[in-house]
């Protein structure tokens, strides 16, 4: 069976959207992308750390999704990573109420034995000073490596940003954020831009509106399943990466083809998370659910040329 290492936050979030707010819940990149994967037939495993008020409750449920959890570091007498934000009506934009890093702070990953030579390394949103230190500890020139980032560190770390996506095989990153790492207005040229810097998959996310896939001269594009209901995005990016990096480690082939189902996969568990806040519906998830969503994913862009 294949092997999946996820790197990234188990954290709280705190969400506020016009359907309704929540208090902590289990959030956190890591969280995502473990949730989702787990719909899939792999070996999992997540790197990350938490402090000694993250319940149990929430460690057993991963490990009752099939994930392996003996390297998320437990600080006793530290405070697990916590991030509140408020979503406009239009649930396109936030504002970050509060941050507070707590054991993040001076997380220093350390990968087991077991995972150095996974198959497929997801390297979730963090420091790309923790994402390099990932890298270096990886013993398999063979691992394909997924970097999911945000303007964030284009705004702060940018030098070491690149660094990381000169040694990464797909990065997955919305449209607003290509445009700014490139000075692109055209996604297509945008794409371009970050294929010269070293990824030989550019995944460029958009939101309601799909995803673009990218390999050379080879373009697919997934559209987002319209949605009766949006009740809460957090987290439907790295739902998406947790997807696409699933489906890659069950399939075990890597090609373009393999990348088109990947994103439409990605984008039909993402479609699933923002049904409920945080977490929520990933939890009860069922594969005959997702099964049928992906039928409609078909019907939604099937047609013939006459």
């Amino acid at each position: 069976m294949s092997k999946l290492l996820i790197v990234g936050t188990v954290a709280f979030d705190a969400v506020e959207t016009p359907f309704g707010k929540t208090n902590k819940i289990l959030g956190g990149s890591a969280s995502y992308i473990a949730l989702s994967a787990s719909q899939f037939n792999t070996t999992s495993a997540i790197v990350s750390v938490v402090g000694g008020d993250f319940p149990e409750d929430h460690l057993n449920l991963f490990s009752k999704k099939g994930v392996d959890i003996s390297s998320i570091e437990i600080i006793k007498e530290g405070k697990t990573f916590f991030w509140s934000g408020r979503y406009h009506n239009n649930m396109n934009s936030r504002d970050t109420l509060v941050t507070e890093l707590n054991v993040l702070e001076n997380f220093k990953p350390i990968v087991s034995n077991k995972f150095k030579d996974a198959d497929i390394l997801v390297l979730g949103n963090l420091h790309p000073i923790v994402q390099l230190s990932v890298l270096d500890q990886m013993n398999s020139s063979s691992t394909f490596v997924i970097l999911d980032t945000m303007n964030f560190w284009m705004d702060n770390a940018l030098g070491d940003l690149m660094d990381v996506i000169k040694r990464v095989d797909v990065i997955t990153i919305n449209d607003e954020e290509a445009r700014q790492l490139t000075g692109e207005h055209s996604l297509v040229s945008a794409a371009k831009k970050i294929h010269s810097m070293g990824p030989e998959y550019v995944v460029i996310k958009k939101g309601e509106h799909g995803a673009l896939l990218f390999n050379n001269d080879n373009m697919f594009s997934a559209p987002a399943l319209p949605l009766e209901s949006v009740f809460d995005p957090t987290g439907a990016g790295d739902t998406f990466a947790g997807g696409f990096a699933g489906f890659l480690s069950e399939s075990q082939k890597i090609n373009f083809e393999s990348m088109k189902n990947a994103v439409i996969y990605g984008s039909t568990l993402a479609s699933f998370c923002v049904e409920k806040f945080g977490t929520e519906r990933l939890k009860s998830l069922k594969s005959d659910e997702i099964g049928r969503r992906l039928i409609a994913f078909k019907k939604l862009t099937q047609f013939e040329i006459k």
